[in-house]
């Protein structure tokens, strides 16, 4: 019988010195800054731009540099673009849910109610949100430090503004990424073809960089067409932001009422909202107890399935967090709905114990991808937002879900199963918007026009 040869295929070379560091690998930060921008005009813009490019990180040089010098993101809205100048010809070769943007889009994605863009930050509700800048820092005190610094740079500009802002750190005393309900963060993340990263023991393969980044193949094995001018936008990256409210007090209220009197009894309860206990532990592998070695284990907390090891949910529920964000084996192309989730918390720990304070604290989070519609607003309007996700009724993710008390979660159980009826909101959008992240070159690009940039204008080191 003949062999068969199997072509080999060549390796992706992604262009690190290109890509921005963000989607690509995390800086060692505890602090961060985002900045919300506007431009009175493309030269305003556009001299801003000049003076704050060679401070981007990019994925070959994140971990290599000190943080205030290349530790800093850059991403626009459809309206910054327009404002630096991009032709109305060459915006409309972009993506019409980039061009509508999240607010215009909000419906299709089941933001409603509570969580509706008309409740949104105000400031980025306006076509005068151009710009987001992202400041990483190590601690608090560089992250204030690269504060003033980009305060005093924008003072020198005039027509630039700083329309809103917002702190993010590490919470303490936690020495661990966590966010405000209390869970372990960071256990799964994608793994891009073209990087050294490998995948965990049940963990996606490693996926096309097309699924992320413009210009390269995805997992269709084609490579999409750029959306133009092929400068800007060759290596960028559409990013969905959500800033999150957690409303810990009515989640820890929760728990109390449905999960009984007993530490154990609510823990369990958190478990089968999340589909992970808050070590991290996965419901599959520790169905009963809680096992916080394996929660923190990175080579055995993702080595499950769904399909053989708990098909009808008895240990993770169909509805629970995780397996509606990532159904892993129970369902089809997996990989092209994936997107890479970066981000941090805002806000003071509200302490155990203490009453709700009414204070503001949640998630601020990006995700990224090359496609919003086939990525985020599936993973929004079809995982978390279906009512009738894999079979269920009227349910919606218990975390993220948009929730108004009309919603339910049922768990599974023999031999009789439970169903929780009226979920409350644990969690609220306060703001959202869609950005595009260029490459280096493609914030090159933008700046051209704008002239030699003086060093007195160039953010200093």
């Amino acid at each position: 019988m003949p062999q068969v040869e199997v072509p080999v295929v060549a390796p992706v070379e992604l262009a690190l010195d290109d890509l921005q560091h963000f989607l690509v690998t995390r800086t060692p930060a505890l602090a961060a800054r985002y900045e919300f921008l506007s431009f009175d005009d493309a030269t305003a813009g556009r001299r801003w731009l000049c003076g704050i490019i060679d401070k981007v990180g990019t994925a070959s040089t994140v971990g290599k540099e000190s943080p205030d010098a290349r530790w800093v993101t850059i991403a626009f809205t459809w309206h910054g673009l327009r404002a630096l100048g991009v032709d109305a010809a060459a915006l409309d070769t972009f993506p019409e849910e980039f061009r509508q943007g999240m607010a215009g889009r909000a419906e299709l994605l089941g933001i409603t109610g509570a969580s509706h863009p008309d409740r949104w930050d105000a400031a980025l509700r306006t076509p005068a949100f151009h710009a987001i800048v992202i400041l990483f820092a190590r601690d608090v005190a560089e992250r204030d430090r690269a504060t003033r610094e980009h305060a005093a740079y924008v003072a020198k500009i005039p027509g630039v503004r700083v329309l809103t802002s917002l702190d993010l750190e590490a919470l303490p005393p936690y020495g661990e990424p966590r966010e405000h309900f209390g869970y372990l963060d960071r256990l799964s993340h994608t793994t891009i073809d073209g990087t050294n990263d490998e995948p965990t023991p049940g963990s996606v393969p490693k996926v096309n960089a097309g699924e992320f980044f413009l210009g390269y193949p995805d997992e269709t094995g084609g490579t999409p067409a750029l959306p133009q001018p092929e400068a800007l936008t060759r290596n960028g990256s559409f990013l969905a932001y959500l800033r999150i409210q957690e409303h810990v007090g009515a989640f820890r209220d929760f728990l109390r009422t449905h999960g009984g009197p007993t530490r154990d009894e609510q823990e369990l309860i958190a478990a089968k909202l999340m589909g992970r206990w808050r070590s991290g532990a996965p419901l599959v592998l520790a169905t009963d107890k809680d096992d916080p070695e394996l929660g923190k284990n990175l080579q055995r907390t993702n080595d499950f399935n769904y399909a053989t090891m708990d098909p009808r949910g008895y240990a993770c529920p169909v509805g629970s967090h995780i397996r509606r964000m990532n159904p892993r084996d129970t369902t089809d192309n997996l990989a092209r709905h994936q997107i890479i989730r970066r981000g941090g918390t805002y806000g003071p720990l509200l302490p155990e114990g203490a009453p709700d304070d009414g204070v503001d604290r949640g998630i601020a989070a990006f995700m990224g991808c090359a496609s919003l519609i086939r990525q985020f607003e599936f993973a929004m309007g079809v995982w978390a937002n279906d009512p009738d996700f894999k079979g269920l009724h009227n349910e919606r993710d218990p975390i993220i879900g948009t929730q108004d008390g009309t919603f339910d979660l049922t768990i599974p159980n023999r031999p009789i199963k439970k169903k929780i009826t009226g979920i409350p909101a644990f969690t609220t959008i306060r703001a959202g918007a869609y950005l595009f992240l260029p490459g280096v070159q493609g914030l090159r690009f933008l700046s051209r026009t704008a002239g030699a940039s003086s060093s007195e204008e160039a953010m200093s080191t």
